[in-house]
């Protein structure tokens, strides 16, 4: 149960996370296969177990873990292209006339829901830890659009969500963009082998670095010459490693063997008791971590009125 990525949410309200009453809301919404004619279904899973007994709410002391199932039925948009020019091309030559917009989408939509019931179905799981002491929601998505599809769930489920990204005072960039250029990031970090410079012009030129000497010639001209750090592999003390953009998303994350020697240690030999280990420690590294990283990019930005 280690997150792979991180966008971060701050609570701007104390909400009271009560896991049974979380329990109850989030059973209200839970996640069902799609239908003959749907195109999708969001919904809550257990994110630990199978089967109807595992809760929806996993509770590991002040944390809290939930995930959300999407289903969605697979349908290329060459095949339903492909399928509506057969049909135009029939109905002109059978009965002389022209097919014009309004009904070549009453015939898309006819094939559409034709072709739905033979159509394979995906299935992806969203997780998000929820730290109520630290007023913060952890989606484990690199997509802002992913993570929103489960905080909007969320919301509609238990009633309210005031919550927000969380954004920095100064612009990420231009701190990754001196951390390469001194070679020194804030203390506890420490910058590795792998960036992305991108031109701040409109339709500027994009530079991506991999396993590369970033301290070389070659990568400080491209910084003299304008372009800015937009992406930036880094490691914290000796617990984790990952790449941070100028959105504040963090990606790739990888928790050294240290950490993951730990939790197989603390879980035992049961398949549950290792996912809450894993979950557990790894939630209390991002109560240090956290912090860190948004004062190490200039702290936490808190807009007026909250």
């Amino acid at each position: 149960m280690w997150f792979r990525n991180l966008l971060v949410y701050r609570l701007t309200q104390n909400v009271p996370f009560d896991v049974e009453a979380l329990e109850a809301a989030l059973a209200a919404k839970p996640a069902r296969p799609c239908a003959s004619q749907e195109l999708t279904t969001y919904g809550f899973v257990a994110p630990f177990g199978k089967g109807g007994d595992a809760p929806l709410v996993h509770a590991s002391g002040d944390f809290l873990l939930i995930a959300a199932r999407k289903e969605e039925r697979i349908l290329p948009g060459s095949v339903v292209r492909d399928a509506l020019k057969e049909k135009v091309d029939e109905i002109e030559a059978e009965q002389m006339r022209k097919v014009y917009k309004k009904e070549r989408d009453q015939l898309k939509d006819e094939i559409v829901q034709a072709f739905l019931p033979r159509a394979f179905i995906r299935k992806s799981a969203t997780f998000a830890a929820i730290a109520p002491k630290q007023g913060l929601i952890l989606v484990d998505a690199s997509s802002p659009k992913r993570a929103e599809d489960l905080l909007s769930t969320l919301r509609e489920a238990i009633g309210s969500l005031p919550v927000r990204p969380l954004t920095v005072k100064i612009a990420p960039s231009a701190t990754l963009t001196e951390w390469v250029k001194t070679q020194k990031a804030a203390d506890d970090f420490h910058v590795l082998d792998e960036c992305e410079l991108r031109d701040t012009h409109e339709d500027g030129g994009v530079v991506r670095c991999k396993r590369q000497d970033l301290t070389s010639d070659e990568i400080q001209l491209h910084m003299t010459a304008g372009k800015q750090v937009t992406q930036l592999s880094l490691a914290w003390q000796d617990k984790l490693s990952f790449m941070l953009d100028d959105k504040l998303v963090i990606k790739r994350l990888r928790f050294e063997d240290l950490l993951q020697d730990q939790a197989e240690q603390d879980g035992g030999d049961d398949a549950l008791g290792q996912q809450d280990a894993s979950f557990t420690l790894m939630m209390l590294t991002f109560v240090d971590f956290l912090p860190a990283l948004f004062e190490a990019l200039g702290g936490e930005e808190t807009p007026q009125g909250i």
